[in-house]
């Protein structure tokens, strides 16, 4: 469902700033810069993953498995902030289902508890367990698993069947093998795997240790090779940088477009309101590790720092340009006002769900059925980026770009059709 924002041709301005607007092809350039730096430093931090990663199946233990966790959780900042580029940016939609889709049957690819049932009419490889199958029929064909790869993992596995659950690569992929399944309801507590499941010969439990490994390793190596190409597609002469650039305008309302449709339909409602709807741990983003809080928070983080144009990278360095909020102010100083007022007051409500979360009351809790204050909590966040995506609108219209498509979502425009 899209939110169709369309634009007049004549505006009356009550105010003219005495502010020169910067050049379009300025501001392009400072989002694509930001760009190229998110996702480089989204590749620095998978390949310190990777290092953990092989580390932990080398020497298994409580500190191996304890590292990897935590630095996939680091790994989590800088890549939340380059959601704002989905949307807007066709190169980027089609790729960030291979790295970041999520909710997934984690029975195609491991163990699971009991309670989770097997096969169903919907997906029959529910419960494939491929870590303890070397071999497997898919769509009438038998497949040779025995040695789990990347090639296996993307081309073979991945949305296999077509079905989006199937989601074999990626980060949460690789949280379920680092974390295992969250079995706490709406308890506290994250997913508990035990570093055993690595360890080699009769220290090994889940079965199939060595397997469990591989795809782990499989799956990291994949991840890392995935946000390199797409920082190659930022570069000087990448073929998204290029996109963005043929068309100063379409480019301005690429900016837009991602903002808005992140904003709304995608982070406010199937990330928040959907999962505080059907009061269901499992709709949440990270839900394996009981990362959620820093999630939401670092994708609001990125639609506040393409609009001001100012990004911090993972080394302290700072990059800054021409913005979509110069621009603003050259043409309404009282709604750039306004913007960054309700961007800093969707942060606030964000960071209010992650300093409550890492004091103890964990997102899953929250989301549990009259639960006030958790309901609350959520609620503030999804008010402030509904309230942002109208300014957002406002934006459209006042800079006179052409017609936008803004995602929605049924647990925003339809809540009925939630529950049919």
């Amino acid at each position: 469902m899209t939110r169709l924002i369309a634009t007049t041709s004549a505006l009356t301005l009550c105010a003219v700033s005495a502010v020169a607007a910067p050049a379009k092809t300025d501001v392009l350039t400072t989002y694509a810069n930001i760009a190229e730096a998110k996702y480089q430093d989204s590749l620095i931090a998978a390949q310190t993953l990777q290092s953990a990663v092989n580390a932990l199946i080398a020497n298994p233990s409580d500190a191996t498995l304890n590292t990897a966790r935590a630095v996939w959780i680091a790994a989590r900042v800088p890549y939340q902030q380059t959601e704002v580029y989905r949307f807007g940016n066709a190169i980027v939609d089609d790729w960030e289902g291979k790295v970041n889709a999520w909710p997934l049957d984690e029975g195609l690819i491991d163990y699971v508890d009991a309670a989770y049932g097997g096969p169903s009419d919907e997906n029959e490889l529910a419960a494939l367990n491929v870590i303890a199958n070397p071999s497997f029929t898919l769509s009438g064909e038998t497949i040779d698993a025995s040695e789990i790869t990347p090639e296996l993992l993307a081309e073979t596995l991945h949305e296999a069947d077509g079905i989006e659950a199937n989601v074999a690569t990626g980060y949460h992929a690789i949280e379920f093998l680092l974390w295992g399944q969250d079995l706490n309801g709406h308890d506290a507590g994250a997913g508990d795997r035990p570093w055993t499941d690595y360890a080699q010969g009769d220290d090994c439990t889940g079965g199939h240790c060595d397997r469990r490994g591989q795809y782990l390793s499989a799956a990291t190596d994949l991840l890392v090779s995935d946000l390199e190409w797409m920082a190659t597609q930022w570069a000087e002469g990448g073929d998204a940088r290029v996109a963005l650039t043929e068309n100063e305008a379409a480019g301005v309302g690429a900016i837009l477009t991602g903002m808005g449709s992140l904003s709304y339909g995608e982070q406010a409602g199937e990330r928040m309101r959907l999962g505080l709807m059907l009061n269901d741990p499992e709709e949440e983003h990270d839900c394996f590790s009981d990362n959620t809080h820093n999630s939401h928070y670092y994708d609001g983080l990125g639609i506040q720092n393409v609009y001001l144009g100012s990004y911090t990278r993972i080394d302290g360095t700072p990059i800054s340009g021409a913005s979509l909020s110069d621009l603003v102010t050259a043409t309404d100083p009282a709604l750039d006002a306004e913007m960054k007022v309700k961007l800093a007051n969707t942060m606030q409500a964000l960071g209010l769900i992650k300093s409550t979360a890492e004091a103890g009351f964990a997102y899953d809790q929250m989301l549990e059925r009259g639960n006030e204050g958790g309901e609350a909590l959520i609620m503030g966040g999804v008010n402030g980026l509904v309230d942002q995506t109208k300014t957002i609108e406002r934006i459209v219209t006042t800079l006179e770009l052409d017609q936008i498509s803004i995602e929605g979502s049924d647990s925003l425009d339809n809540p009925n059709a939630v529950f049919q």
